[in-house]
C-alpha cells in the first residue's frame, strides 16, 4: 500500500516554536514530524510514500532524499503553485492502482494502519475517514455517522450545533483509486469541502473510529503536550496492536444524576466531579469506556435515536470541559414481559445486561483489551458483578465489601485506581 502525506504546510500558528522550516520538519525531540510518521508506516509494512511538498519544500527533499535511509521508497510531487489540500492527487492519477493512505504532514500518531484498512475494505468505501473523540470538539469539525459508520453529516466550526457525538476528523483517511474521478482536471481543491463532504450523498464515505493517538501540532500548547505524550510512552501504547486497559464506567448514578429510568433528555444532568474524573483517565492511558443497562428501550420508553440524544448531551457536556469518552455500549434488553408498550424484539435474555458482561467482551474485542490490567466502575452490586465476571478489578461508589476499592463519587474512585 502507499501513502501519500501533504508535507507542505507554513505552520503559522506555531511559527512560535519553529519558523524557519515547513510544518512538517518542525523538530520534535530533535526529530521532525514527519520522520515520526514515516517510521510508523514503515515498521508496519508501508514503504511507498509520496511527498507533497510546497513550501521550502528543498529542506523536506534535502532531509529525507529517496527513503533509503529510513526504510522507505520516497518520491515527491512539488507543487509549484498552491493546490489546496487536495489539488496535487491530479498527478497521481495514473500511479495509484489500489487503496492508499493519505494524511495531513503535521500529525504525531501511532496507529494499526492494517486494522484501518481492513473496515474500509469491509465497507466498500470511497474514503474512510479515521475518526476520534479528542479534548477539544467544540471548536473541531464533527462528523455524524450512523450504526454501520456510513457518514450522514459533516458539521464545520460554523455550523450550528446543539448536542453531539464527540467525533472528530483526525486527518487520516483510507482512499479507494475511485477518488480520482473527482479530480477530471488540475485546480485548487479542499480536501473536506470539495471532495470528502460531497461523498456523503452518494453514500461512499465512511468513519473508522478509533482511540489510537494522532494529535496535530497546530499550536504550541499541542507539541509541547505531545512531547510530553511521546516521552511518557503513551503515543506508542495506544496502538491497537498492543493491548490495551480500560475504565468501564456504569451510566446513571456514576456520570450523571440518578433519576430512575431517564426517559427525557432535559433530567440528564452530569454529577459534580465527574468531567475532572473523566479527563484524569483521559490523561492517563487508560480507555475510558461507558458500559449501561438502558432498558427503557424494551419498555418503549424512549427511542433508539432519542437515547442517542442523551448520550451526545453527554458527550456535549464532557467535551466542554476537555474530557471525553472513547466509547458508549448500552444494552436496550429486559427480559420480563407483558407489560404495555414494550417492544417484544428487546424482551429476551440477553448476554449484554449487567451483571452479565457482554458489553464489557464487546470492548475487549474492539479495542483489544487486558480485561485483567482493566477497572469497572458503578454505583450498584450489579456493576461490580459484571466486572468480576469479565475479569476486571472493581471500585464500588458508597459502601460495601464487594468490590476492590470504594469512594465517595466517581472522582474518589478514580483517584484510588491511578494511585
Amino acid at each position: 500500500m502507499k501513502a501519500v502525506i501533504m508535507a507542505g504546510g507554513r505552520g503559522t500558528r506555531i511559527a512560535s516554536v519553529n519558523s524557519e522550516v515547513p510544518k512538517p520538519m518542525i523538530p520534535v525531540l530533535d526529530k521532525p514530524i514527519l520522520e515520526y510518521q514515516i517510521e510508523c508506516l514503515t515498521r508496519q509494512g508501508v514503504k511507498d510514500i509520496i511527498l507533497v511538498i510546497g513550501y521550502l519544500g528543498h529542506i523536506v527533499k534535502d532531509y529525507f532524499g529517496d527513503g533509503k535511509k529510513f526504510g522507505a521508497n520516497i518520491t515527491y510531487i512539488e507543487e509549484k503553485d498552491p493546490l489546496g489540500t487536495a489539488g496535487a492527487l491530479y498527478f497521481l492519477k495514473d500511479e495509484i492502482k489500489e487503496d492508499f493512505l493519505l494524511l495531513c504532514g503535521d500529525l504525531i500518531f501511532d496507529i494499526d494502519v492494517n486494522r484501518f484498512l481492513s473496515a474500509h475494505k469491509n465497507n466498500g468505501a470511497t474514503v474512510t475517514l479515521f475518526t476520534h473523540p479528542n479534548s477539544h470538539p467544540y471548536d473541531s469539525g464533527i462528523i455524524i455517522a450512523d450504526g454501520n459508520g456510513q457518514v450522514k453529516d459533516w458539521l464545520h466550526k460554523e455550523d450550528k450545533r446543539l448536542w453531539y457525538r464527540n467525533r472528530v476528523n483526525a486527518g487520516l483517511h483510507m482512499l479507494s483509486p475511485k477518488i480520482f474521478t473527482k479530480f477530471p482536471t488540475l485546480e485548487k481543491r479542499d480536501l473536506d469541502r470539495d471532495i470528502l463532504k460531497p461523498l456523503i450523498s452518494e453514500g461512499g464515505l465512511y468513519v473508522y473510529d478509533s482511540p489510537e493517538y494522532v494529535k496535530d501540532m497546530g499550536t504550541p500548547d499541542r507539541y509541547y503536550s505531545v512531547i510530553e505524550d511521546i516521552q511518557s510512552g503513551k503515543v506508542r501504547g495506544k496502538n491497537l496492536a498492543n493491548k490495551q486497559k480500560a475504565i468501564f464506567l456504569d451510566r446513571d448514578g456514576t456520570l450523571n444524576e440518578y433519576v430512575g429510568f431517564l426517559t427525557s433528555i432535559d433530567n440528564f444532568k452530569l454529577l459534580d466531579g465527574v468531567t475532572e474524573a473523566v479527563k484524569k483517565i483521559n490523561e492517563s492511558g487508560y480507555l475510558a469506556i461507558v458500559v449501561s443497562n438502558q432498558p427503557v428501550i424494551a419498555r418503549g420508553e424512549i427511542s433508539l435515536e432519542e437515547l442517542q440524544e442523551v448520550h451526545n448531551k453527554m458527550e456535549t457536556l464532557l467535551g466542554a470541559d476537555g474530557a471525553y469518552l472513547d466509547a458508549i455500549y448500552y444494552c436496550p434488553h429486559h427480559p420480563h414481559k407483558g407489560y404495555e408498550g414494550e417492544r417484544p424484539e428487546y424482551k429476551i435474555d440477553c448476554a449484554c445486561r449487567k451483571p452479565k458482561p457482554g458489553m464489557i467482551f464487546k470492548a475487549e474485542k474492539d479495542f483489544n483489551i487486558d480485561l485483567s490490567q482493566s477497572w469497572m466502575v458503578g454505583d450498584r452490586e450489579t456493576d461490580v458483578e459484571c466486572g468480576k465476571n469479565a475479569g476486571c478489578k472493581t471500585a464500588l461508589i458508597g459502601q460495601g465489601d464487594s468490590a476492590d476499592i470504594n469512594g465517595k463519587n466517581l472522582k474518589d474512585c478514580i483517584d484510588a485506581i491511578l494511585r
